[in-house]
């Protein structure tokens, strides 16, 4: 008697045992997925002011920092390697001159400034985890975006990140990365017209 054919889940790597070479052809597929400590998160997908609030940043900082030649901005999906079997996808990264040889094939070693824009259900991973990990790998600047209190908080990478300052949307946000540079909190949240 033959045994029966094994099911997708039995071709899949077993909790704890995912590796970078399994995720890549996986996240390929169109998921958002960070590989773990050998375990593969899928990540929730936003909603429709999630990405509003990514294309202002985003256009606002690259214009800046191509203007001033400081390096490259890059928005998720692009996987980040923090560590050997860590990898996140930051909504937004920069990485700067300096650090450009830390672009390695399929991802991108450690960035000069990670942003993390709060989903539903992602507050914990992005204020507890994320910025341990952050702070352990060595990213310079960890920004935390709030859509509900429409607030940034910066955490910068002196010690251990308790440098924190928090911008309320009645604020102009300034970055120790970026000299010259500054962002209207209210424009960042405000209504699609």
């Amino acid at each position: 008697m033959t045994s029966p054919a094994p099911s997708y889940i039995d071709l899949l790597p077993a909790p704890g045992e995912w590796t970078e070479a399994d995720y890549f052809p996986f996240s390929e597929r169109g998921r958002l997925v960070e590989p773990s400590d050998g375990n593969l998160e899928v990540v929730d997908l936003p909603n429709d002011f999630h990405p509003l609030i990514l294309l202002r940043l985003a256009l606002l900082l690259q214009t800046f920092v191509s203007d001033h030649k400081l390096g490259k901005v890059r928005f998720a999906p692009l996987p980040v390697l923090l560590w050997s079997g860590k990898i996140r996808e930051p909504d937004l990264m920069f990485m700067s001159i300096e650090h450009a040889s830390t672009r390695i094939g399929h991802y991108w070693g450690v960035p000069d400034l990670a942003v993390e824009i709060i989903s539903e259900g992602s507050a914990y991973k992005d204020r507890e985890i994320k910025l341990q990990e952050y702070q352990r790998a060595g990213v310079g600047e960890y920004w935390i975006i709030d859509p509900v209190e429409k607030t940034v908080e910066i955490f910068e990478a002196r010690g251990n990140y308790e440098s924190a300052r928090l911008y309320a949307a009645t604020e102009t946000l300034t970055s120790a990365l970026f000299e010259g540079f500054s962002l209207s909190v209210a424009d960042l949240f405000a209504e699609e017209e």
